[in-house]
């Protein structure tokens, strides 16, 4: 009998610690899920769901390994993996939903933020979805995926580089974002941008508060306070593009470093 109780512990001990893996190892994965995850997901976190999300692109200027002020290593910013269309959530990212951090946002003619304000028709026909969007947030064919992976990320129309009053506009919104490893390429007159090139991943946060950069240099745009999300749980949000973000006249102008005391409010319009 003594010999039996012995056995029956011990297998019931061993049921306990494959369950507590089990979940350890499906809490771990839940965050390395990409933006695949459907309008209908049921992921989610302790955290309340924004009702909208502002999808945005973000480069080398603003999150990068060795940045300031974070330092990020390699595998925090998965350089180790970068590639075209590659939409994995960065490590550090991942690893610190609920986090605040701030954020350097590049110079003046060398923006770290930029706004997607108009969609191509390729976006959309090119699938694995109607919504051009989540098409380009998928990685789709064209869209940094397929035989052809950057077919239609040349000149894109409208990518707005964001200085000081459009970044202060997003004070309290939802950001979803597809980090680039290098520069994204912007030309004015027109006003297009070029989103070829590898990627980090994404990474979703919260705008906290947008403040005046003293330490850098003359042409230093503002830092941002933000608080990390889950990629997963942000991605199943309804998805919105800032309509109204400030358009500058040139790679130089306006000189546009210091948050404004009042901004209008953003014009976020539905992600087609």
């Amino acid at each position: 009998m003594k010999h039996n109780i012995q056995d029956y512990i011990k297998s019931s001990l061993s049921v306990i610690l494959l369950v507590f893996t089990a979940i350890s190892c499906d809490k771990a994965s839940t965050d390395e899920m990409s933006v695949l995850t459907p309008e209908n997901s049921s992921v989610a976190t302790n955290s309340t769901l924004p009702g909208e999300t502002v999808v945005l692109l973000i480069d080398e200027e603003s999150i990068d390994n060795g940045n300031l002020p974070n330092n990020f290593s390699e595998t925090d910013v998965n350089d180790q993996v970068a590639k075209i269309g590659q939409r994995q959530t960065l490590r550090y990212f991942s690893n610190n939903v609920g986090k605040t951090i701030t954020l350097y946002t590049g110079e003046v003619g060398d923006e770290g933020w930029y706004a997607l304000k108009t969609i191509p028709a390729s976006w959309k026909t090119a699938g694995p979805t109607v919504n051009g969007t989540r098409n380009f947030l998928l990685a789709g064919p064209g869209l940094g995926g397929g035989n052809d992976p950057e077919k239609y990320l040349d000149k894109i129309p409208d990518v707005t580089p964001l200085r000081a009053t459009g970044i202060k506009m997003l004070t309290g919104k939802t950001v979803l974002a597809v980090v680039y490893d290098s520069d994204v390429a912007i030309n004015f007159g027109p006003l297009y941008g070029i989103l070829k090139g590898d990627n980090l991943g994404v990474v979703a946060f919260d705008v906290l508060e947008t403040r005046k950069r003293t330490d850098g240099s003359s042409g230093s745009l503002p830092s941002v306070t933000i608080r990390i999300r889950s990629v997963s749980e942000v991605s199943s949000t309804t998805l919105k593009l800032f309509s109204n973000a400030p358009v500058p006249r040139s790679s130089s102008e306006p000189f546009d470093i210091n948050p404004p005391v009042t901004v209008s409010a953003p014009v976020l319009v539905n992600a087609e």
